[in-house]
């Protein structure tokens, strides 16, 4: 018994040095799990055109943007790129994003559900743009934790929205009341961008009040910025930009 236990180290000591690859690797302290796995959704986004570069710009110096312009032309998208940047990086305390309930051209009828449940399929374009920036993961505990908030334009009166990040997403389904309602939100250290297309109302052109007042807000230069996108700025298909030229 004791003759076989003092080869054994000698044997595994020798088997050891003729296999480097048995050797203890150096595992760096700073490493964890959660940090290569989470690089896949870090996505740096850059401007794809003036329109969009001048928005992005906009976004970094005015506490309040307005963003008209097409479809596909990442109005949405650059708003919300903006907000989780601010909150990563700790300019922000929250972040929130609104939009109004309103069906495009059709009613759905009764939705069964809760109000979260009800509400899920007009926010729907909302998350899709978060789930892009964020993991599911962290999307979902950013939420959980209140630091993501989605609410309906209905619930946004009263409220002041202090050391936040807002965005209003399809403005122009809004009334001019709605949007004035939407706009005396805007609280201390806070930033708010309104995005719409105001040729692609669902409600009566008379009723859209995004145009209104976005015309107004012209009026004060260096504290509100209005950015007016092109269809030379559309992203999407190409196909795109040449149908809403002719329809």
């Amino acid at each position: 018994m004791t003759k076989r236990s003092t080869r054994r180290p000698a044997r595994d000591n020798a088997r050891n040095a003729q296999s480097p690859q048995r050797k203890l690797q150096v595992v760096d302290d700073n490493w964890s799990p959660d940090r290569d796995r989470e690089q896949s959704f870090i996505k740096n986004v850059r401007a794809k055109s003036e329109g969009q570069q001048a928005l992005l710009s906009a976004i970094d110096a005015h506490s309040l943007v307005l963003a008209l312009g097409p479809a596909g032309t990442g109005k949405t998208y650059l708003a919300i790129t903006k907000a989780v940047e601010a909150l990563e990086s700790g300019a922000v305390g929250r972040i929130v994003l609104s939009r109004p309930a309103v069906e495009a051209g059709e009613s759905i009828g009764f939705l069964p559900g809760a109000m979260e449940d009800k509400l899920a399929p007009y926010l729907r374009p909302l998350y899709d743009a978060l789930q892009d920036r964020l993991s599911p993961k962290r999307l979902k505990a950013l939420i959980a934790e209140g630091l993501i908030e989605i609410a309906p334009i209905g619930f946004m009166r009263g409220r002041t929205l202090n050391n936040a990040f807002v965005v209003i997403d399809e403005a122009q389904n809004c009334t001019y009341g709605q949007i004035k309602m939407l706009l005396t939100r805007l609280g201390w250290h806070s930033k708010m961008v309104v995005t719409g297309d105001p040729a692609q109302t669902d409600l009566l052109p008379e009723l859209s009040g995004l145009s209104d007042v976005a015309a107004k807000l012209e009026a004060l230069p260096g504290k509100v910025a209005v950015c007016r996108l092109c269809d030379t700025d559309i992203v999407r298909h190409p196909l795109v930009a040449s149908m809403l030229g002719v329809l």
